[in-house]
C-alpha cells in the first residue's frame, strides 16, 4: 500500500509474538509517528501514536485504510 505522506514498515517479529507490528513512518523526515499492533482486548489491529504527534484528516484516513487491511497482511 502506498500513501502520500506516511509509510508502514513491518518490524522484526520476536519468537514469542504471534502477530505482526508495523512502524508508521513520516516519508519526508523518516521519523516514527507510531506503531500498528494487535490489541487483544478488542481482537483487532490498532494504532498507537507517539506522544506529541499531530494528525491531519488525510493521514488519519490512511491509517484507517491500513488498519482495515492489516489482518490480511
Amino acid at each position: 500500500m502506498t500513501y502520500e505522506y506516511i509509510e508502514f514498515v513491518e518490524l522484526p517479529k520476536r519468537e514469542s509474538r504471534k502477530t505482526k507490528r508495523w512502524a508508521c513512518m513520516n516519508k519526508q523526515s523518516g521519523g516514527c509517528l507510531g506503531v500498528v499492533k494487535w490489541y487483544g482486548a478488542w481482537r483487532q489491529y490498532t494504532f498507537w501514536p507517539e506522544p506529541c504527534t499531530i494528525w491531519s484528516v488525510g493521514c488519519l484516513n490512511d491509517i484507517q485504510d491500513f488498519l482495515k487491511k492489516a489482518k490480511t497482511l
